[in-house]
């Protein structure tokens, strides 16, 4: 008689956890990836930009100002002459800078909350290397939020720890499925965070730019190169009239 034996449920489930935090970490390898790829050709494309295009822009900016610079001279002689009324107004001048904030003091209530956070994630407590990482990462965070006496930020930080997998001691199957559902918690935070960062790449006005040169690339015209010769005449044209302006009496 063949005795039939009933599967080890709660071994079953974590199996089941694992195999989904395994997967989602997956995903989120890749998501990042994609983001930080998509970051390092941005920052390529850029550079090439400023390089090739940026530079000519910026020349041809200063040759506007300088134009419009000749063109008050111009004027100010005819109202000197009397042959016409001031009709220039002047740029608004630039914002003056917001005053510095008040110094913050550090209080009582700030340097407990900070004495409280090194207790629990001190580095020097963490079992492994990866949780010593962990520590080590929320501790930076900690001191710099205390260099700000920023309060909030404290409390953020020990609230974060207090939610994460590292957490949590024991090794009975209880606390390993608490371990494995806290992360599956991060890890579809951090993909939520790593989805939001990779939109907000790809709707920046320098990842359309960059599409559109590919896209123009991809069927046979140098977008870069195009810019660049209607520059060089702008510039030419601005060259030209700011020396007829300088020249003429």
């Amino acid at each position: 008689m063949t005795t039939l034996v009933r599967p080890d449920h709660a071994e079953d489930d974590l199996d089941r956890l694992r195999a989904r935090v395994t997967e989602l970490e997956a995903v989120l390898d890749a998501r990042a990836a994609d983001a930080d790829r998509i970051e390092r050709e941005l920052d390529m494309f850029a550079a090439r930009y400023q390089k090739q295009v940026g530079t000519l822009h910026e020349q041809l900016d200063q040759l506007e100002l300088d134009i419009a610079e000749a063109e008050l001279g111009e004027l100010s002689k005819q109202v000197a002459d009397g042959r016409a009324a001031p009709a220039f107004t002047p740029p608004a001048s630039m914002a003056a800078p917001e005053p510095e904030p008040a110094p913050r003091f550090t209080s009582d209530a700030v340097r407990k909350l900070f004495r409280d956070v090194a207790r629990i994630i001190h580095p020097d407590l963490a079992g492994d290397e990866h949780t010593r990482d962990r520590r080590h990462a929320l501790m930076i965070q900690a001191n710099r939020a205390y260099a700000m006496r920023d309060e909030e930020q404290l409390r953020r930080i020990l609230e974060s720890w207090e939610r994460s997998p590292e957490a949590v001691q024991g090794s009975d199957p209880a606390a390993a499925r608490l371990r494995l559902e806290r992360r599956l918690a991060q890890i579809e935070e951090h993909l939520d965070t790593c989805g939001r960062d990779l939109a907000a790449l790809q709707a920046s006005r320098l990842y359309e730019l960059k599409a559109m040169v590919d896209e123009a690339t991809a069927s046979g015209r140098d977008l870069v190169a195009e810019m660049v010769r209607r520059l060089k005449r702008d510039i030419m044209a601005a060259t030209n009239r700011l020396d007829a302006m300088r020249s003429s009496p």
